[in-house]
């Protein structure tokens, strides 16, 4: 994928050639890689220059004592020189890339030149095993922007409104409202809760009793996940703790019927992904349960279809969930029953 754009004035006279890879790496089967040992991306073309991307799954380097993932751009045209803007982000399982990094270097022709370029300690193994590690593989986004001219282009710096946004959450700065949820106070600002929710502003905005209430009570839902949507509504992210791997069923489920509840579309979606990844015997049941119940039909069908393999339903039959599914929902495990005898 490439495009060719005209960079505005003053710089008119530099054309910038980019291209945009999506490098995918099986993390499991790398893992044992020694320090230094890399893995190299296949050949590809950005403004008429070949290059490749370098991943060392324990870093190029000794001093770092493998704590680090290391990556790096190679310029593998030698005979011409070039001037490239390098950005890689990594791709969360929620499938939006995450941890954009940039930076521009000259790769000229002589022996004293690097033909690299990139981060020796790019991130920690143990946040890339917790955020980004998804069915055993890792995929780095990366975009090589060449420039045909000599001047420097102007790189925007990344969107930092969530960062700010969550400061004024944690200083409670300009806070209007407060919800008090079994006895945990947490304070909040109206426009944007409004802003985030339609819920919300009809509550805050509208004709209901919270529209005048500085205070407000809420039921059916607990304190931890009130904070984590309450930090999703300000940062448009999951707070750190509910994103490593062992992040329970039970924690995206509410988290889920909370989005649901306050149409919060893209957490609801990140849930229902998170939950994708969590079917299994034992949670497939429950996870049916609250798909069908908040209306995740891509999830339902991945919970139907596991279901339908005979193995998978006489092993989750017998698991508390799926008791508590035939009594909730009896028309679904009598559908679950014919699609396993047909």
């Amino acid at each position: 994928m490439s495009k060719r754009a005209k960079m505005t004035e003053p710089e008119a006279r530099t054309t910038i050639v980019s291209s945009c890879v999506q490098f995918r790496i099986d993390y499991e089967q790398t893992k044992q890689f020694p320090i230094g040992k890399a893995v190299h991306s296949d050949v590809f073309s950005a403004g008429g220059h070949l290059w490749v991307i370098d991943f060392f799954p324990h870093g190029d380097r000794e001093a770092d004592k493998g704590e680090y993932i290391s990556i790096f751009l190679v310029h593998a045209t030698k005979s011409r020189s070039a001037r490239a803007n390098f950005e890689v982000s990594m791709m969360g399982r929620d499938g939006k890339p995450s941890d954009i990094r940039r930076t521009c270097k000259t790769f000229g022709i002589s022996e004293d030149d690097d033909d690299s370029w990139g981060w020796y300690q790019f991130m920690k193994l143990s946040d890339v095993e917790k955020r980004f590690l998804k069915e055993g593989h890792i995929t780095f986004a990366c975009t090589i922007m060449v420039m045909d001219g000599s001047a420097i282009p102007v790189l925007v710096p990344p969107s930092d409104i969530g960062i700010h946004l969550g400061r004024l959450l944690d200083n409670t700065d300009g806070t209007d409202v407060s919800f008090t949820v079994d006895g945990e106070k947490f304070p909040a600002h109206r426009v944007v809760l409004a802003a985030r929710s339609p819920v919300f502003r009809a509550e805050l905005f509208g004709s209901m009793a919270e529209a005048t209430m500085s205070s407000i009570t809420l039921h059916d839902i607990t304190p931890a996940t009130f904070k984590a949507m309450l930090r999703f509504i300000y940062t448009d992210e999951l707070p750190a703790e509910a994103e490593p791997e062992d992040s329970s069923v039970e924690m995206f489920q509410n988290l889920l019927a909370a989005a649901d509840r306050y149409a919060l579309d893209r957490l609801k979606f990140i849930c229902a992904e998170n939950l994708r990844a969590k079917v299994s015997a034992d949670t497939v049941a429950t996870i049916l349960a609250s798909a069908e119940t908040h209306n995740c039909h891509e999830l339902k069908k991945k919970c139907i279809d596991f279901f339908a393999v005979e193995e998978n339903f006489k092993e989750a039959m017998f698991t508390d969930g799926y008791a508590l599914l035939v009594l909730k929902f009896p028309s679904i495990t009598a559908e679950l029953k014919k699609r396993v005898k047909a």
